[in-house]
Order: structure tokens, then C-alpha cells, then sequence
């Protein structure tokens, strides 16, 4: 179900007790420590980090971590909702996180996930949550690996996290899970077009949305895209590595979807317990680095020297008096005194 309007976590939290309802998978606890874990603030992140260490003592299974972006008009929410809705039926519990970098400019979410997943939205196998970027992509990675672990330790065995963005975000979505599931649609003329190399390179499955099967002429376009991805695919991994499948499906029929998550399946068996563990070690150490840059940036926005002679850089530079470079120079030498 879709948690929006969280509380605020206050200022007497009892760590415990929101540990214990995590651990006992309670909705409102759930929630609650997501929304402690995205706060800036610096009493939160430090209650966060308590909560973090207390969680990693709750003994779970390792979830299912999917990554999905795609083209903008993919049906990337149509097909989450099919295919978190199979999953519940199976009897998982899925957790959605829906990265949504537009909030990279407000620091809030404008994911309208409620209404565009009505029936996962309200499934009580599910938990859907539209998740800000925290004013930085460093703010994505801090506040949805984090929300993550809320969830693995609530026992929601499979979590998606969805991208709305194009670019940098889908790097930084494929760095904190298991495999990254790339959707896009058959266009006429160059299929590839709007593709960057870097996404394919990054890639885990890929699956060519909208293979409508009542519409026989639109199917084939999409199995026509589906041919030419899987040989663009060939020419940028290399040999001995993981050949990312092209499959089709259709997320509005719920067709083929099931073969998708067979796909994701088989690319972690492809891992092995040491390779998923490997992959997750080292994205645990690139988060590391992640949070140090994180939270420099964070000193350095408020520090008072820094403080002190913003405002006077940020007319000097706007009236081009300054240029950048020197700016960047002065900002820094009032950090370091």
C-alpha cells in the first residue's frame, strides 16, 4: 500500500520500540523509520545510523533488489504494478521506491504512484513509497539504500526500486541493487534511438514494453526491437560476460511479465551466493563513499564562514564579476579557516 504523509519522526523517538515494529513488519513502523532514515537533519541522520546498526541484527533472507527504469511513456508504473501484483499472489511481500530525481530543484516527491497503481496501491502484501532525492544524487543513495534495509528488515523479500530519470540517476539506482531491469518501447525507424550506450552497458535485462497481443502489428514492431537490442547488446559487453536477455512483455495485458521476473531470477542464480555477495560488498563501500561526499557537502552548506559570504559570491557571480572558478576557490578557503 502507498505510505504517504508519513509522521515526522520526533525528537523523544524511542528507537526500540520503532526497531521492534520494523522487525514485527508494522505498517506505521515502516513507515515511520523510512521517513527518519530520508531526513537531513542532524539529530535524524544520527538517529537513523542507531536505528541502521539495530536493524542489521534482525536475521533476514537477502531480498530480491530490482532496479527498473526506462524511456519516459515506457509504462514502467503499469508494469510494476503487474508485476508486484503477480509477485503478492505468489506470496511475496514487495516493497516499491520510486526515485524521483525532479526533486533533485523542489526536495520533494511529485510521483503520483497512488494513482497510477490503484491495485498494488492497496494490496496489503505491498508497500509503495515515492521517495525524494534529498537535494542530491549522494541524497539518493543515502535515503533509498537505506530504505532498502528498513524494508528487507520488515520482511518485504522483494524490492523495486523505479527511476523516473534519465542519466546519471539510473547509474546511481544499478550501484545499490542486484539487477537492473531496463524497459523501453518500439519506436518506427531507429529502434535504438533515445538509448544511450551507457544504459545498455549497464543493463541486466532488458524487456520491450507494450507487445500488446491485440494488436498483432504492434507485437511485431516490438519483437522486431527486441531482435535488434539483444544485437546492440553483443557489440557492448564483451565475451565471458553476463548477456543481458531481450524479452517482450506487455505490463497493460499482462502478458509476458512472468517471463521478465524469470529473466531477474536467472541472472541472480547467474551471480551465486559469492557473486551477490561480492556485488553487495562492494556497492556497501561505494555507498560509504557516497555518504562521506554526502554529508561534506552538508558541512560545507552550513558552515558559518561558508554562510557568512554566500550571499555576497552568489551576486558577484550572477553579475559575471566573478568567475566560477574563483568563487569555487573563496567558498572553499572560508571552509577550511
Amino acid at each position: 500500500m502507498v505510505e504517504q504523509g508519513a509522521p515526522r519522526p520526533s525528537r523523544s523517538l524511542d528507537l526500540d520500540t520503532l526497531v521492534d515494529g520494523v522487525s514485527e513488519s508494522r505498517r506505521a513502523a515502516v513507515s515511520r523509520a523510512i521517513t527518519l532514515v530520508e531526513s537531513t537533519k542532524p539529530t535524524h541522520r544520527e538517529q537513523a545510523r542507531e536505528l541502521l546498526t539495530a536493524l542489521t541484527e534482525v536475521e533476514r533472507p537477502a531480498a530480491v533488489r530490482v532496479g527498473i527504469s526506462g524511456v519516459p511513456g515506457v509504462g514502467k508504473s503499469t508494469f510494476i504494478e503487474a508485476l508486484g501484483s503477480r509477485l503478492t499472489a505468489a506470496g511475496h511481500k514487495v516493497g516499491v521506491l520510486a526515485v524521483d530525481p525532479s526533486s533533485l530543484r523542489t526536495g520533494g516527491s511529485v510521483l503520483g504512484d497512488k494513482t497510477r497503481m490503484p491495485r498494488l496501491a492497496v494490496d496489503p502484501k505491498a508497500f509503495i513509497r515515492p521517495s525524494p532525492a534529498a537535494g542530491t544524487l549522494g541524497g539518493v543513495a543515502r535515503a533509498t539504500v537505506q530504505a532498502m534495509a528498513v524494508l528487507e528488515a520488515a520482511a518485504y523479500d522483494v524490492v523495486l526500486v523505479e527511476t523516473v530519470g534519465v542519466g546519471q540517476s539510473e547509474v546511481t539506482v544499478a550501484g545499490m541493487v542486484d539487477t537492473f531491469l531496463f524497459l523501453t518501447i518500439a519506436r518506427t525507424g531507429d529502434q535504438l534511438q533515445g538509448i544511450k550506450k551507457g544504459i545498455l552497458e549497464i543493463a541486466d535485462v532488458v524487456a520491450v514494453n507494450k507487445a500488446d497481443p491485440d494488436d498483432p502489428a504492434r507485437e511485431g514492431e516490438a519483437r522486431a526491437a527486441a531482435r535488434e537490442l539483444a544485437g546492440a547488446l553483443r557489440l557492448v559487453r564483451g565475451k565471458g560476460e553476463w548477456a543481458p536477455p531481450v524479452v517482450t512483455a506487455s505490463g497493460l495485458h499482462d502478458v509476458g511479465v512472468d517471463g521478465v521476473w524469470d529473466q531477474v531470477l536467472r541472472h541472480r542464480e547467474h551471480l551465486g551466493d559469492d557473486g551477490l555477495r561480492d556485488k553487495r560488498a562492494h556497492q556497501q563501500l561505494d555507498f560509504a563513499w557516497a555518504l562521506v561526499r554526502d554529508e561534506l557537502e552538508q558541512r560545507l552548506r552550513h558552515a558559518p564562514a561558508v554562510r557568512a559570504l554566500r550571499d555576497e559570491i552568489r551576486a558577484q557571480v550572477l553579475s559575471g564579476e566573478l568567475p566560477a572558478t574563483v568563487a569555487a576557490d573563496r567558498i572553499l578557503e572560508a571552509y577550511d579557516g
